[in-house]
């Protein structure tokens, strides 16, 4: 049996694939929560076979959550499942230790697939992601500007993008307006840019944004 651990912000996405992997023969649900702190604190006292994550959620974020999850419990397989497509997002995935990721456009059936693949030791990620990484890697005219970011940059600017304000950004992710400031600062030099709207310009750019959610 494949013991499974959600964890995902929207309610409706994890009861989604709760339902989903239930009717699957050798898989079982057992829990989920919906941030990334929650995640490391059951980590502590419990185990998953694999664990899904989602990367966009208030507070720490997937990424971070994954990094210090398989630091803590390396015992733990994760797969990141999310909306985002481009790098760098992938590759910074991967560098955290995640095991797997894959799109919430996946079906069942790839999502099914990745977990076998992942419990059985090995990495999964889904075939177009994998063809992206593959083409970033060995081109040489089209640098993303975003893979400079850091982990918590790269968040931020996610939120920034959503049309968040530094108020709420800091109280979604426990850190003072100043800090966020900070942040977003630093990420604007390091993009080369002045400002919100540039940085959504550029973003959509680069593919960073689902334009359909805009």
């Amino acid at each position: 049996m494949i013991n499974v651990f959600l964890v995902d912000d929207h309610e409706l996405v994890r009861t989604g694939i709760r339902r989903i992997l239930e009717s699957v023969r050798g898989i079982s649900v057992i829990g989920e929560t919906n941030s990334g702190e929650e995640a490391i604190k059951w980590c502590r006292s419990n185990h998953a076979d694999i664990i899904l994550m989602d990367m966009n959620m208030p507070g720490i974020g997937g990424i971070e959550a994954t990094r210090k999850i398989k630091k803590l419990y390396p015992e733990n397989r994760i797969i990141v499942v999310t909306i985002q497509t481009e790098n760098p997002f992938p590759s910074k995935v991967m560098e955290a230790g995640g095991d797997g990721y894959i799109t919430k456009s996946a079906g069942p059936d790839e999502m099914i697939n990745a977990i076998r693949i992942v419990y059985s030791g090995q990495r999964y990620i889904s075939p177009e992601i994998a063809q992206q990484m593959a083409l970033s890697q060995i081109s040489s005219n089209a640098e993303n500007p975003f893979k400079s970011l850091s982990e918590r940059e790269l968040q931020i600017m996610m939120m920034i993008t959503k049309g968040e304000k530094v108020t709420q950004i800091s109280e979604q992710l426990h850190l003072s307006p100043k800090t966020v400031n900070s942040y977003r600062y630093r990420l604007f030099s390091k993009l080369e840019i002045s400002g919100d709207v540039e940085l959504t310009h550029l973003a959509i750019r680069y593919g960073m944004l689902d334009t359909e959610t805009l």
